[in-house]
């Protein structure tokens, strides 16, 4: 059963977790690729970080932590062990799809080329693909989803064809994998790290925001430049100070193992209703 100060941290998590899940879901990644990273966090975490003695924490201690079974625990580090921590071990829905349009025998011409298919009422057929390897999904809406995602087009006889065997539904993903690793990871960190320092003589990380919830809609346009150009103006001096520093100590003449320092400013506007974060 869950505790009030439980439910207040998981309610703030679903607040972080929709606008990842709006991006991801951009990019044809859906809840079973998210699933399987996330296990694999929990389960890297617990293993490494509660061990006895200098030593990994063992599965059965991890499958307490975490809540899963001691065989998903094993597959995991099996997974990880192996290098293959991102790998998964099925396709998602829309991927096995397409994967199978393009490489199953059926659905393919004599030079490999993936048919263009009717959506119904012949064989081959749209329908047919998805009834075989899409699970339980309709085939209308495997259709739309596809479509959406720019890897299916619809002809004007009604019949599909395959545009791309990867199911990637973002221009620029690399905007999206920075934003990611530059911007979520280390502000994770910093929390991390400001939850760990009590008592100790380490001391906290700089993380704050400034804000206000009573800004004219008229005048977002205006405030959103200026802080922008000051966000972007304290960045760069930060960036001159870091460069600075790297040029009076070569990575060659460091004391120990280097490691990467940086400062992170955020500009955020919050429009939706299912967030009073900040009333």
């Amino acid at each position: 059963m869950q505790n009030d100060i439980q439910r207040q941290i998981l309610g703030a998590m679903l607040l972080v977790l929709r606008p990842i899940a709006r991006v991801l879901l951009k990019a044809g990644i859906g809840y079973r690729e998210f699933a399987e990273i996330s296990k694999t966090a929990f389960v890297d975490v617990a293993g490494k970080d509660y061990g006895l003695r200098g030593r990994p924490t063992n599965i059965s201690r991890v499958a307490v932590m975490t809540g899963l079974t001691r065989k998903e625990v094993r597959r995991i580090r099996d997974k990880m062990d192996a290098g293959d921590a991102i790998g998964l071990t099925k396709l998602a829905p829309m991927s096995q799809v397409m994967h199978r349009w393009f490489t199953e025998d059926e659905y393919t011409s004599e030079n490999g080329v993936p048919r263009i298919l009717d959506f119904d009422n012949s064989s081959p057929s749209f329908a047919g693909l998805v009834k075989k390897f899409g699970g339980d999904i309709p085939p209308g809406a495997m259709r739309t989803e596809l479509k959406r995602m720019g890897v299916v087009e619809e002809l004007e006889s009604g019949q599909l064809k395959a545009a791309s065997r990867t199911v990637v539904g973002l221009e620029d993903h690399e905007k999206l994998v920075r934003g990611l690793a530059h911007v979520l990871y280390p502000a994770s960190l910093a929390l991390d790290h400001n939850l760990s320092v009590h008592g100790s003589d380490d001391l906290p990380w700089v993380h704050v925001s400034a804000f206000s919830h009573a800004v004219n809609n008229s005048d977002v346009r205006r405030i959103r430049r200026v802080c922008s150009d000051k966000a972007t103006g304290f960045a760069e001096s930060v960036d001159d100070f870091l460069a600075a520093y790297e040029t009076l100590h070569e990575m060659g003449d460091s004391e120990g193992q280097p490691r990467a320092v940086g400062v992170g400013v955020f500009y955020f506007e919050d429009e939706s209703p299912e967030s009073q974060v900040f009333d």
